[in-house]
């Protein structure tokens, strides 16, 4: 795999904690998605059909990454924004694993991994964040729904 690299060039305050303390902080979903690059299985994650408006963190660490204003319906089973909340947010690495490059995207934050970007995303980025749910946790908006 290629070097991490903030998005914007910007680095994130880093999150770091042992292995040991990850795997007591994060279920065992959570744990083997962020920490071990794990998927979960299309149609199945969290998030895939929410509506509230509020802001997508790193399920680990709460590190802000999306804003549901960017999340639309891809069809891929995972929910999907069209950018992150600020570049510094994300780094992206190359990842040659499964016989393929694909560009993996990790929290900037505490390095979890979250998901893949593609370049087949709507305007106006035309980007395709396609995000794990198990990644994610969503402070809402209202209150009272948080």
């Amino acid at each position: 795999m290629d070097q991490m690299r903030p998005k914007d060039g910007a680095a994130a305050p880093k999150v770091v904690k042992s292995e040991a303390e990850w795997r007591a902080e994060l279920t065992p979903a959570e744990y083997h998605v962020t920490r071990q690059a794990g998927t979960e299985r299309p149609g199945t994650g969290p998030w895939l059909h929410e509506k509230r408006a509020g802001t997508y963190l790193c399920v680990a660490c709460g590190q802000p990454l999306f804003r549901s204003e960017t999340k639309y319906e891809s069809g891929s089973g995972w929910p999907s924004f069209y950018q992150p909340i600020a570049g510094e947010a994300v780094e992206e690495i190359t990842d040659r694993s499964h016989g393929m490059a694909r560009t993996e995207v990790r929290c900037a934050a505490c390095e979890s991994h979250l998901g893949h970007v593609f370049p087949d995303g709507p305007r106006p980025t035309g980007l395709r964040y396609c995000m794990n749910g198990t990644a994610l946790k969503l402070s809402t908006d209202d209150p009272k729904t948080a």
